[in-house]
């Protein structure tokens, strides 16, 4: 029987994608945050400077570059007071047969991230 992954789960893989890239870039993990609606998601240190990461899963057909600005405003004017830098990581997971079907456990997805954009 097929299970649709939920809001949470795909926010998790979301996290996972961005978490392993940063851990593969070399940022070092100062605090991790999966529960959906806090954030950041993730408080790295990198060259001595701290990096607040917010990680987003995008439903399609919605475009994972695309970020609420004035939110992510609050969040870089936070990481300024922090001497920090702030970034934005979308993340795009469909369903690998049809967009517009849920993503499944267990099934092959599309994968739609282009990395960090820092604000």
């Amino acid at each position: 029987m097929r299970k649709e992954l939920t809001n949470q789960e795909l926010h998790n893989l979301a996290m996972n994608i961005v978490g392993k890239e940063l851990e593969a870039q070399g940022y070092e993990f100062m605090g991790v945050n999966s529960e959906l609606k806090k954030n950041p998601q993730f408080v790295c240190l990198k060259d001595r400077k701290l990096h607040f990461i917010v990680v987003r899963n995008v439903p399609y057909p919605l475009d994972p570059k695309a970020y609420d600005e004035e939110f992510m405003q609050k969040m870089k004017d936070h990481a300024e007071k922090q001497e920090g830098e702030a970034y934005y990581a979308g993340v795009g997971l469909y369903n690998a047969v049809d967009r517009s079907l849920p993503v499944y456990l267990n099934e092959d997805y599309i994968l739609e991230y282009e990395g960090l954009v820092k604000l």
